[in-house]
């Protein structure tokens, strides 16, 4: 076992959206370095598929909820608590101009990636504070410019940025250090699938991109960035593929 596993073992992280995706591969790169982890998804089967793979604690929950969210935190608590929170959980629907909103997509964007995340935070921000710990908020490019069919979306997104940059201006006199990831184009299973709804839309949104990122690359600059040592605070980062300039500059091979 390596110093840095060593060094560890007695790091504990819960990682939401950990079913698919970026926080199924957070959990795996976690794990793999000797995290305990806690994972944390609706979805039980994937979740225990996860658990008996990693050795990671599966724990279903929909942190869009209230009541799950007050579960969750007793149960994560009660097994010792964590000093890292990892805010996976989120997701796109639809691709409609604003003339054609559907209000669930929109409501459901909001729930996602906005309310679970203020709420599961809210929750564990007390015992975050007793372990100088650390929050982790995987927000989106999406954030920083807007584009055509993705007004709600871009909405949801930058609420996320802008009260990651809040929280961090809050809690940086209890010790607490917050961080935020902002991916561009990855490629993962079901992202571009549940926005879209058909596989052949879905592979459209990659079509003739060589290399888009990977669930895998996104997961090991999270890894880099809750393991490094406590002083060190890496606030914003922005991860795309090469051919990915902006969001508007995406180079397809033909």
């Amino acid at each position: 076992m390596t110093n840095s596993q060593n060094q560890n073992n007695s790091r504990s992280a819960l990682v939401t959206g950990a079913s698919s995706g970026i926080g199924q591969a957070t959990v795996r790169a976690l794990r793999a370095q000797g995290w305990n982890v806690f994972a944390v998804a609706r979805r039980a089967d994937r979740l225990e598929s996860l658990a008996t793979e990693t050795g990671a604690v599966a724990l279903t929950a929909d942190v869009s909820v209230q009541a799950d969210v007050d579960a969750l935190v007793s149960v994560v608590e009660a097994q010792g608590g964590v000093d890292t929170l990892i805010n996976c959980a989120g997701g796109a629907r639809g691709s409609d101009h604003w003339a054609e909103a559907k209000d669930e997509d929109w409501e459901f964007m909001w729930q996602a990636n906005v309310m679970g995340t203020m709420r599961l935070t809210r929750a564990l921000l007390p015992s975050l504070r007793t372990s100088a710990g650390t929050i982790l908020n995987v927000t989106s490019t999406a954030a920083l410019s807007s584009y055509e069919g993705g007004s709600g979306y871009n909405a949801a997104k930058a609420a996320q940025r802008a009260m990651t940059q809040a929280l961090r201006l809050e809690e940086v006199g209890n010790g607490v250090r917050v961080i935020e990831v902002l991916p561009g184009l990855v490629h993962t299973e079901e992202f571009a699938l549940r926005r879209l709804g058909t596989k052949e839309a879905a592979e459209k949104v990659y079509a003739g991109v060589a290399e888009p990122l990977t669930a895998e690359d996104v997961a090991e600059v999270i890894r880099y960035a809750v393991s490094a040592p406590s002083h060190v605070n890496l606030d914003e980062i922005v991860i795309r593929p090469q051919a990915q300039a902006a969001n508007h500059k995406l180079i397809r091979q033909s």
